[in-house]
């Protein structure tokens, strides 16, 4: 089994999205929201296709026009049978640092959520790491996703220690990604998740082209290269791994 533990299959990206999903086939999806409207989304697609579940979440970059009702959505769907974590959230400061205070206090807001229901929480940092981590920190959520990581090995190993797993995607099969291939190597594969990102950071052979869930694959195959394990063991642990992250219902 193979499980995508994000994506944005929401987004207008797709117009085989039937396709797209089908082709994962028994293997699983987990769709992140960023806002009101793909936060509905999600909530749709969790409702239409068997192997999809969802987050939901605001995002950093949609901090500025969020709404108390949107905070309200995200709680009142939190007992949705297949949401299982509140994401994708956290820390941005590479398009504006303008409205840090704005960020910190949307992004507390929805551990304060995750806290009280008892949920995962899908993490994005960018340019935020430090702050990231110390909110983490203070935080006390037991089950932590850092999304897409892109720090170094002793950020990885401080949000480890602090309990949370760490998102590889498709950059990781980049020629220039040898700080995350250092991350790889190093962290035991207890501590993995796989994901893609789509419709983005499309992984090696296929870079340049529209990022879909089942090119999970290659990042798993990267990660086996790397750490010298089998492609079938990599696919088995990782799958443990986000089972018991996001409480998913499955037998493996």
């Amino acid at each position: 089994m193979m499980i995508d533990t994000h994506c944005h299959l929401n987004f207008e990206d797709y117009n085989n999205l039937d396709d797209i999903i089908n082709r994962m086939k028994e293997n699983i999806i987990i769709v992140s929201g960023c806002d009101g409207r793909t936060n509905q989304d999600v909530l749709n697609l969790c409702n239409k296709y068997d192997n999809i579940y969802g987050c939901l979440g605001i995002h950093p970059e949609s901090v500025d026009t969020a709404t108390v009702q949107d905070l309200k959505f995200i709680e009142g769907n939190l007992n949705h049978p297949k949401i299982v974590a509140i994401g994708e959230i956290g820390l941005d400061y590479y398009w504006t640092k303008e409205n840090k205070a704005l960020q910190k206090e949307w992004f507390q807001s929805q551990i304060d959520l995750a806290k009280k229901y008892d949920k995962a929480i899908v993490v994005h940092s960018r340019d935020s790491i430090q702050d990231t981590y110390d909110m983490l920190k203070n935080s006390q959520v037991s089950k932590v996703d850092i999304h897409c990581f892109s720090s170094s090995l002793e950020m990885a190993e401080k949000f480890i220690k602090l309990g949370a797993k760490i998102g590889i995607g498709g950059v990781l099969t980049f020629k220039k990604s040898e700080k995350l291939k250092e991350v790889v190597k190093a962290i035991d594969l207890k501590h993995i998740l796989l994901e893609t990102d789509s419709p983005y950071l499309t992984p090696e052979p296929y870079r340049g082209q529209k990022n879909e869930p089942y090119n999970v694959y290659y990042v798993a195959q990267k990660i086996a290269e790397i750490k010298g394990e089998t492609l079938e063991n990599v696919l088995k642990e990782t799958s443990k791994n986000a089972v018991i992250q996001f409480d998913l219902p499955i037998v493996l």
